[in-house]
């Protein structure tokens, strides 16, 4: 106990000397009797504080480049999702301003028509559906979808439906080699049979070997009974080739699709059909410069070649 109460004896003398040199220090500033006390400790500390500090201050700085990198990243990775959903925002205008174009077209199709249509989304492609030209659509016989009904878009035949269920269906495309429709010259009213053919422009046999037709030529479909598989005047596509079939009963055309099969998104089920036959009205507009060479006996017309055989 004697030992306890002499340290604490002296701790406070301590302090009250400390105390006492501090104030004489102060009041006597650069007169202070301890200036030289102060000024030597300075001379031999000086250098152990330097170097201390020359230790310390890389650890330090390392310490705040860690806290800072942390407060860096989380501003980065901040600007980075900012940045990502603004792409998903312009994504989805562009993607809605596509659609709704789709939609007009297709609506301004059917009504030319008389289509009664059922608007549905592509969801799969031929791959998933045993590598065949076919397309998914997010439509089914909830919706009144049946087999055998006629499949357009804004820019003519996609195909037929070819199976259903309850929330989804299967199109059939008018590219498939397994597809084929009865098909109808513009204007001549021709009549033929068109088959798929891939990537490559569908091919039509005409039942009249003697049919004129030429390049540019345009065909709809025939239509079947009852508007099953397929309901009439639904443009089909162009002529870009005539082949050559001397002899033969028929006539070989190639005709280039309007619809482009590896771009379909919105496509239209037509649910029922229309009172009469559209014959030829659905077609787009001939261009301008086509209907002027066709109405001017002046303007050139291009030459084609003779055909020989039974034409």
């Amino acid at each position: 106990m004697r030992d306890t109460r002499q340290s604490r004896l002296m701790l406070v003398l301590l302090v009250l000397v400390a105390f006492a040199l501090i104030t004489v220090d102060i009041k006597g500033g650069d007169d202070s009797p301890l200036g030289g006390a102060r000024r030597a400790a300075a001379s031999a500390l000086g250098p152990v504080e330097d170097a201390a500090a020359g230790a310390v201050d890389p650890v330090a700085g390392y310490i705040r480049a860690i806290r800072d990198a942390g407060t860096h990243q989380e501003r980065l990775d901040q600007i980075t999702r900012e940045n990502t959903e603004l792409r998903q925002k312009l994504a989805s205008s562009d993607a809605a301003a596509g659609r709704t174009k789709q939609l007009d077209d297709m609506l301004r199709t059917a009504g030319s028509g008389g289509y009664t249509v059922k608007a549905a989304q592509v969801i799969a492609i031929g791959a998933a559906q045993g590598f065949s030209w076919t397309i998914t659509i997010d439509a089914g016989s909830d919706d009144g979808l049946t087999r055998d009904m006629t499949v357009i878009d804004g820019q003519g035949l996609v195909g037929r439906i070819t199976t259903v269920a309850p929330t989804t269906a299967t199109v059939l495309l008018a590219s498939d080699p397994g597809f084929t429709a009865g098909v109808r010259l513009e204007g001549s009213g021709e009549i033929g049979f068109a088959a798929g053919q891939g990537a490559s422009p569908m091919r039509i046999e005409l039942l009249n070997g003697r049919a004129q037709v030429k390049a540019g030529d345009r065909l709809v479909t025939f239509g079947s009974q009852s508007g099953r598989p397929f309901v009439p005047g639904v443009p089909v596509g162009t002529v870009k080739e005539v082949q050559a079939t001397p002899g033969q009963l028929t006539k070989t055309i190639l005709v280039e699709p309007y619809v482009q099969f590896t771009r379909l998104d919105l496509v239209g089920v037509v649910v029922v059909p229309p009172r009469t036959d559209p014959r030829d009205a659905v077609l787009p507009p001939v261009p301008a410069a086509s209907a002027g060479a066709a109405g001017n006996p002046q303007a050139p017309i291009a030459a084609v070649p003779p055909t020989t055989g039974g034409n």
